[in-house]
């Protein structure tokens, strides 16, 4: 069985790995001057791309 560090670094790795691919949308989604396809609150929307931070960071919660 992984210990709870093991799963943290595990964890991590994850979301680091989903804020880069986030980045790289974003990126691409600006170069191709195309929107972002989102839910929101039940409905599709698009977005522009430059209207969107470039970069996300996770922050978990305590608890």
């Amino acid at each position: 069985m992984e210990t709870k560090e093991q799963l943290k670094e595990e964890r991590d790795k994850i979301v680091k790995g989903l804020e880069e691919a986030y980045r790289k949308l974003v990126e691409f989604k600006k170069a191709k001057n195309s929107p972002l396809v989102v839910m929101k609150n039940g409905e599709i929307v698009e977005i522009d791309p430059n209207d969107v931070q470039p970069t996300l960071s996770y922050k978990r919660s305590q608890g």
